[in-house]
């Protein structure tokens, strides 16, 4: 027994893998950036946030691509246990992979847990400050949580970056964070 202990003990690498830095992609994302706020209209602006989207989604490495699709697909089908465990391993695996928490955050969002989404969103934006998906995510879990003036500046502040946003329309009069009316 003390053998087989000894052995499984040589056997078990020391150092555990780790995630490679992710794809920097400052540079394109800067570029779709003024692509999006020059987009004549809502299908030219939808086109140039589909590629956005294509860099947030390029992971590190396979393995943390297949976490992610795989939380991501897990969610879709309503897997909200299996998708929370996909992404939880992505974020320890990849703690500098910025989609990660994003993706977790949404999920936290679908599931009304607004603070622990914040909380991943904010961990999201520290990495990729321009990140449009997670600048509007917190958004609109700001508006979730009551908070209508710094929801406002936060979707504001991902216009800023991609204007076509179908959130856009949350700004509009009447919507929860138009313009506040004349109160008598």
């Amino acid at each position: 027994m003390r053998y087989a202990l000894i052995f499984c003990l040589l056997a078990t690498p020391v150092l555990a893998e780790v995630c490679p830095d992710a794809p920097d992609h400052a540079g394109a994302l800067t570029a779709l950036i003024a692509e999006a706020n020059a987009a004549p209209d809502e299908a030219a602006g939808r086109v140039v946030s589909a590629q956005m989207w294509e860099l947030w989604l390029d992971a590190p490495d396979e393995a943390a691509q297949e976490a992610l699709d795989r939380g991501m697909r897990q969610r879709a089908e309503f897997d909200f246990a299996g998708a929370l465990d996909s992404f939880d391993r992505l974020v320890a695996y990849c703690p500098d992979y910025a989609e990660g928490y994003n993706q977790r955050a949404f999920l936290h969002f679908l599931r009304g847990n607004y603070a622990t989404a914040l909380i991943d969103l904010d961990a999201a934006l520290a990495i990729v400050p321009d990140h449009v998906g997670a600048q509007s995510g917190r958004a609109l879990t700001l508006m979730n949580m009551g908070q209508t003036d710094a929801a406002r500046l936060q979707l504001l502040a991902a216009l800023a970056n991609n204007p076509w946003l179908s959130e856009r329309a949350l700004l509009a009069e009447g919507a929860p964070l138009g313009p506040a009316g004349q109160e008598l």
